[in-house]
């Protein structure tokens, strides 16, 4: 294959791995149709077996190799979805596999990794000092490098979502698809355009991460930060993919971390399906521009579904209280008896149940006599958690919500 991509290279992709790869469903959905104003069509790429979309590009790439290459090995620098759909399809088909990861990468993702017959090498504090010495291993040992998204072999391997979302659902005008190093965009960009010329082409990034964005616009922005999409938390784009996507589209939009927690939850609650933060892009861009994407035939990636449950769990807490069914609020009384049952009263009146209560007598600027009460709470939604607010004002409380950012 060559530096460009092309139609013709996916298709061959395309027949190259089908039967080894979920053939994945694209689905309408309803509900989310009705909440955005736009026919949105989801392409369940999390139901893949690593539950991630990285398995086309890297087997694409494996079964291209010559039988020396297949005897010693390929080697990758990885601490996400690529790890594991490269050990997987590399030990299915015979092949060693070796993953550097740095040394801060959680025990989570080393473990699943080896699971699916990885070798997995841990070097390095930051990413870049793994893919350096995955790169030096490479020369040393003989392997062959595969790389997680800036390589047309990878790239063909993914493009064929498109044509699979385009075979189930033509009437499909738009899609809209999460950019880390670009790989997957210009894979399904290359291929849609080359199925139907017409088709829009938009890109999602996170906006703690906007490299991409950033690149095509001449712009020097920081990508730096705690981000729920870490799939793809890519500081340094792919020379090969961001030739690619600067041909096929400019148009990149940015989604902030509330945005991506909220189509996380929504996806959960609404679709019954569990996506990272990355898998949740595409949605949250469509939710935060419904003007953009009115009435249009959205197709949109869920690419990835691994998540630690402990942040999903974190994710669909906040959502909540966010939406007015959780909350914290933070009352002043007087250090008296009866005064908290006083308090408790009105949350009976109202209806609102009780989760936690939490004293603060002595790291406060309050009188001695005084003391902070915050207490957790859960209700049916915003409106009558407001309406107990409004009721502890009424009754002359000092309430103060505990928001989130």
């Amino acid at each position: 294959m060559s530096d460009k991509l092309t139609l013709q290279d996916v298709q061959n992709a395309h027949e190259r791995i089908k039967g080894a790869i979920v053939r994945t469903p694209t689905l309408h959905s309803k509900t989310l149709s009705d909440i955005t104003g736009a026919n949105i069509y989801l392409k369940f790429e999390n139901l893949q077996f690593t539950a991630a979309y990285k398995e086309r590009g890297a087997l694409n790439a494996l079964t291209l190799l010559n039988d020396e290459q297949r005897a010693k090995g390929v080697i990758a620098a990885s601490a996400g979805n690529h790890a594991q759909g490269l050990s997987y399809h590399g030990t299915r088909l015979g092949m060693p596999v070796t993953i550097v990861m740095p040394l801060s990468t959680p025990t989570v993702k080393v473990m699943q990794t080896e699971a699916v017959g990885g070798k997995v090498v841990l070097f390095g504090e930051k990413f870049d000092d793994a893919y350096l010495h995955a790169r030096q291993l490479e020369k040393e040992m003989g392997l062959t490098f595969v790389h997680p998204f800036d390589e047309p072999n990878v790239a063909a391997g993914q493009g064929t979502v498109a044509i699979e979302m385009l075979e189930d659902v033509p009437s499909i005008d738009t899609l809209v698809v999460p950019i880390g190093g670009g790989g997957l965009l210009s894979g399904m960009g290359t291929a849609a355009r080359g199925i139907k010329a017409d088709i829009e082409l938009v890109g999602v990034q996170a906006e703690l991460y906007p490299s991409m964005y950033g690149l095509l616009n001449g712009l020097d922005l920081p990508c730096e930060g705690d981000t729920l999409a870490e799939g793809i938390a890519v500081k340094q784009p792919g020379a090969f993919t961001s030739q690619i996507i600067a041909e096929l589209t400019k148009e990149i939009l940015l989604v902030s971390e509330p945005q991506l927690e909220s189509a996380v939850s929504l996806l959960l609650q609404i679709e019954k399906t569990v996506v990272e933060g990355a898998g949740a892009a595409g949605l949250a861009a469509v939710m935060a521009n419904p003007e953009r994407f009115a009435g249009k035939n959205i197709g949109i990636v869920l690419c990835g579904g691994n998540i630690d449950t402990r942040l999903l769990a974190n994710v669909l807490l906040r959502d909540l209280a966010r939406s007015g069914r959780l909350a914290r609020l933070r009352i002043t009384l007087q250090d008296r008896p009866g005064a908290l049952f006083k308090v408790m009263r009105l949350f009976n009146e109202h209806n609102v149940n009780i989760i936690e209560i939490y004293h603060q007598r002595i790291f406060t600027t309050l009188p001695a006599k005084g003391l902070i009460t915050d207490i957790e709470c859960e209700a049916r939604d915003g409106k009558q958690l407001q309406a107990l607010i409004d009721g502890l004002k009424d009754a002359e409380y000092i309430v103060e919500r505990v928001e989130l950012n």
